[in-house]
């Protein structure tokens, strides 16, 4: 089952770290194999909601890697002028 539906009283409590993120990046993988079998068959409406569950998890990712790179991005002072004498 994703992540993706979590209940909402337990979004947002979830702790992300690698694991999480490792297990969200199989089901994309697994995701996308199934997508592919289903469009090889000509069952393209029936990989409909693996599609939107796949788009809720990179957005999900998405969200991290943002907030992650702000998170992680290092705090710079500008530069002090240099007076000549």
């Amino acid at each position: 089952m994703s992540v993706a539906f979590v209940p909402k009283r337990h979004r947002g409590k979830a702790q992300i770290n690698q694991e999480t993120i490792q297990r969200l990046l199989d089901e994309n993988d697994q995701l996308v194999r199934c997508i592919t079998e289903y469009m090889q068959k000509g069952r393209a409406m029936e990989c409909v909601q693996y599609q939107q569950i796949l788009h809720r998890n990179i957005v999900y990712l998405g969200t991290i890697a943002d907030a992650s790179q702000t998170w992680l991005q290092p705090q710079i002072s500008p530069p002090m002028e240099r007076h000549q004498h």
